[in-house]
């Protein structure tokens, strides 16, 4: 997934006993403040820096005043950021943004990406889907995929980690086993998911207003969704063959929260307890991505503020097919609470540090 580049040859583990000082670039939206949310039960990370450019010379609070207790650093602009005193970097922003600032950093930093800039290998792939030529190609080159549990070796020693979206996190988790052993058939694979609509991000739009959106629920990005790829890309590197998905992702009336449900066709003399067994065995020491009882539907209000992915397999009434279903939070698991975990990964300490947070339920 990944070739040795100078930024992660020149990453180092060196300060796995130490603080460590924390820029987050785009501090102002979702993604941004629920890093932070996070990072306050976080013992060895310290932010140190934080970027919103609209707000520029503000406190965290006077944006978000459920994290008015915690004791930051004003808001600078990116150009004023000083990021001399900084070891490892959450970058929150936009996807077409992202390339030229993460190009301009120090070599020395650990980046974690939460935008798109950095998911697909292929960059032509990247300026089909998103619009745009691709700015940092051999940037690109050195990006490791960030789906935690499945690239956990290579994301280690990584310098730059591009994180993984809400959609291909809730689809990948359940799929990838699946696919490794041969336990399904790559082709057919039908996919429904949901999500709340703080996956569209803070930025003001007028398609997710209150009263566009409560009472109701649609679909959208039909055929042509920008998960897409990304989706098809990880279960392809895994098939070791090109895989492509009918993939159909919907609104929901909630802040929230991802529903994912995989419609697949078995491999010949597969039991729909193989794949049960095989997901619980692979995901068995796995912390966060939890297969429940045979016949308990996973909910979406059970891992509401959580880093975890709940799963689990249903016959279909057609033989030979099977229904799968993973719920994430999309602001969590789904963005923040993965990048967390790749970049305890990526600086030496315990993945689940700062995580283990249990979901807020009512």
């Amino acid at each position: 997934m990944v070739a040795s580049s100078p930024r992660t040859l020149q990453a180092s583990n060196d300060k796995a006993h130490e603080d460590v000082r924390v820029a987050v670039l785009g501090a102002s939206g979702y993604t941004g403040s629920e890093i932070i949310r996070l990072l306050a039960n976080h013992p060895h990370f310290r932010i140190t820096v934080m970027t919103a450019d609209r707000k520029a010379g503000q406190s965290i609070g006077s944006v978000f005043p459920h994290l008015i207790t915690q004791d930051l650093p004003d808001m600078v602009a990116i150009k004023d950021a000083n990021f001399g005193d900084v070891d490892a970097v959450f970058c929150c922003l936009p996807h077409g943004t992202t390339q030229d600032i993460i190009k301009s950093l120090p070599k020395n930093l650990r980046v974690v990406d939460l935008s798109a800039d950095f998911r697909l290998q292929d960059i032509l792939e990247y300026e089909e889907w998103y619009g745009q030529p691709h700015r940092a190609p051999d940037l690109q080159k050195e990006a490791v995929y960030g789906l935690t549990e499945i690239w956990r070796e290579e994301i280690r020693n990584a310098g730059l980690v591009a994180n993984p979206g809400c959609y291909p996190t809730s689809i990948q988790l359940p799929l990838i086993p699946l696919i490794k052993a041969n336990l399904i058939k790559c082709s057919h694979i039908i996919i429904d998911s949901k999500s709340g609509v703080s996956g569209a991000g803070r930025s003001p739009k007028e398609a997710n207003l209150f009263t566009e959106v409560s009472e109701g629920i649609h679909a959208y990005g039909i055929t042509k969704h920008r998960h897409v790829p990304e989706i098809e890309q990880g279960l392809s590197d895994v098939a070791h063959s090109k895989v492509t998905v009918s993939f159909t992702p919907h609104l929901m009336p909630m802040s929230r929260g991802m529903l994912s449900t995989i419609y697949v066709e078995m491999a010949p003399g597969v039991r729909i307890e193989d794949l049960h067994d095989q997901l619980k065995a692979y995901y068995e020491n796995e912390e966060f991505v939890c297969m429940l009882k045979k016949g308990d539907t996973p909910h979406t209000r059970f891992v509401r503020g959580s880093n975890y992915c709940h799963v689990n397999v249903f016959p279909d009434r057609n033989p030979g097919k099977a229904i799968i279903i993973s719920v994430i939070d999309n602001l969590v698991k789904g963005a923040s609470g993965q990048a967390l975990q790749n970049l305890n990964l990526m600086m030496g300490y315990p993945e689940t540090t700062g995580l283990l947070s249990q979901p807020l339920f009512p």
